[in-house]
């Protein structure tokens, strides 16, 4: 486990001077499209290639059913992303766009379509942001359990920002259609 980062320390930019709290990050990885196992490797391959984003530990994977999905739509494998950062929450936004977007990503109107790649961002320290582009916290992650769960992995005694600590929102999620794929996992390169 990691501890979360102080709010009142900061990194200094060498070259302007310019001083940005370090934040820690929460980000949840999903894909029920196309090879879904390397659509999540290579997520956390260009988040961890993301400059001053620092990935501390990513969850074991979880293959869940769909959550309000359309009929029809597969399976999901799931996993987190824990991290430190000095980027703004609109700059991690903007990336998590651009990596899926790489993975062929298509946005419908249909809601929570199935996708070959999703990357949300849950937690970004303590930002709180109610924008169409950026809304954080995430505003359903605290009910999901395929996000609850492997970030309970990583990080048990998290809090979710003003919804509680992760463990008890995780004790009353409906765990039951998320099952840990002992079989494979994600690596940081």
């Amino acid at each position: 486990m990691t501890e979360t980062p102080n709010p009142n320390i900061v990194d200094t930019d060498s070259l302007t001077g310019e001083m940005h709290p370090i934040r820690r990050v929460v980000v949840a990885l999903g894909s029920n499209l196309g090879e879904r196992l390397a659509a999540l490797q290579g997520a956390v391959d260009a988040l961890a290639d993301t400059p001053d984003f620092f990935v501390t530990g990513v969850s074991p994977v979880y293959e869940t059913e769909p959550v309000d999905a359309p009929d029809g739509s597969g399976p999901y494998l799931n996993a987190v992303v824990l991290a430190d950062t000095t980027l703004p929450a609109a700059r991690l936004m903007e990336r998590a766009l651009a990596v899926e977007d790489a993975f062929d990503r298509e946005r419908s109107d249909v809601r929570n379509a199935p996708r070959t790649l999703d990357v949300d961002l849950i937690v970004v320290g303590d930002r709180r942001s109610n924008e169409d582009f950026l809304r954080l916290p995430h505003p359903r992650a605290h009910e999901r359990a395929f996000v609850l769960q492997p970030w309970h992995d990583l990080e048990p005694d998290a809090v979710f920002p003003d919804r509680g600590p992760i463990a008890e929102l995780l004790s009353s999620a409906d765990t039951s259609g998320v099952r840990k794929r002992d079989d494979i996992s994600l690596e940081v390169n």
